[in-house]
């Protein structure tokens, strides 16, 4: 498994709790998702899944670009932001993916804020 937080406590956090849990298959890395993915993927890494939770602004283009080069059989999109999510969504679908499964999660009990969670497989995968 691997991780990637452009907060650097965020992931000394993950590792701690991964050590607690006992998980040594795990790497983390701080850095900008839109770097750090291209570049786990110029290595050679591949993914299953992928999840993402963007800041307001939605995915970078160059990550969402490395999403679908990935080829991974889900993604999973986490997000704060309708319009953005809407737009990244187009982007995926159009690249080969279908959405599956949208949640939305009232985080912010009494605001107009809502979080939505959204399961996309890849179309030539999905039942």
């Amino acid at each position: 498994m691997y991780g990637v937080e452009i907060v650097k406590e965020a992931i000394e956090d993950a590792r701690a709790n991964a050590e607690l849990n006992g998980m040594d298959n795990v790497t983390f890395e701080v850095g900008a998702s839109e770097n750090v993915i291209p570049a786990w993927k110029e290595q050679g890494i591949e993914a299953d899944v992928i999840v993402v939770d963007p800041p307001r602004k939605g995915c970078d283009p160059r990550l969402l670009e490395t999403i679908l080069e990935m080829k991974p059989e889900r993604v999973v999109y986490v997000s704060c932001n309708p319009s953005t999510l809407a737009r990244d969504l187009r982007i995926l679908e159009d690249g080969g993916y279908r959405t599956v499964e949208v949640t939305p999660v009232d985080m912010f009990p009494h605001t107009v804020h809502v979080e939505c969670t959204v399961r996309l497989e890849r179309k030539d995968t999905a039942d």
